[in-house]
């Protein structure tokens, strides 16, 4: 998220070329992104990156958000965002395939049948190895699993949640299903926006929620 200048913060391109060397001579091989995030530069740079080293990469990235503003065709869970979303994110990636593609964030429009059925064809096609799903609820991940099981297409293997020591809700309801259905849990923000870093004082929780608020004006919804 944090690949590419274009938000007015971030990385640019030799520092992220630095990050993800260090990152591989530790042993990193796993790299998350989204087809939104930097207005697609972080796919580019990543791909770029990550060229010469394919095969050795495990590469998520998600789709769903916005990415022409006010042109429905191109955000949402729909068939049509997913297909013309995924050809550009394979394109920026510089690959044929993603590891694990997620649903970036539930549109509460697109009936669960299309999502599923669209990511298993991708499945199928051998675009997308395997499929995840972030910032949805509960039940609605549950009944895609069930409907994907008892019609033999791909199941949601991981799930992408805010969690943290300051942001535990996802234990309720979210981490059971999860481990009820084996799936992968992939947590965002674990440093609750920095409030667990040295930056800000123990319990500051006006801060994180000012924090929070400036998340979700940022220019990424669907």
């Amino acid at each position: 998220m944090t690949f590419g200048e274009e938000w007015g913060w971030g990385a640019s391109v030799d520092e992220c070329r630095k990050m993800y060397d260090a990152f591989v001579k530790e042993g990193g091989n796993f790299i998350d992104t989204a087809n939104r995030y930097t207005e697609g530069t972080s796919e580019k740079i990543i791909g770029d990156l990550i060229c010469h080293d394919r095969e050795n990469i495990v590469l998520a990235t998600k789709y769903s958000l916005k990415m022409k503003q006010g042109d429905p065709n191109w955000s949402g869970n729909h068939r049509k965002n997913m297909v013309q979303s995924l050809h550009h994110s394979l394109k920026r990636l510089k690959t044929d395939y993603i590891d694990l593609y997620y649903v970036h964030a539930w549109d509460f429009t697109t009936g669960v049948d299309e999502v599923l059925r669209s990511l298993d064809d991708a499945v199928r096609q051998g675009k997308i190895l395997h499929i995840g799903i972030s910032d949805t609820p509960a039940w609605l991940v549950s009944q895609m699993n069930t409907i994907a099981e008892l019609r033999g297409w791909t199941s949601f293997a991981g799930l992408q949640v805010e969690y943290s020591l300051v942001e535990r809700t996802p234990e309720r309801e979210l981490l059971p299903m999860a481990r009820a259905f084996d799936m992968a849990v992939l947590p965002w923000s674990p440093l609750g926006s920095g409030v667990l870093t040295e930056n800000f004082p123990a319990g500051n929780i006006r801060r994180r929620r000012e924090l929070k608020r400036g998340a979700e004006d940022c220019p990424n919804g669907i």
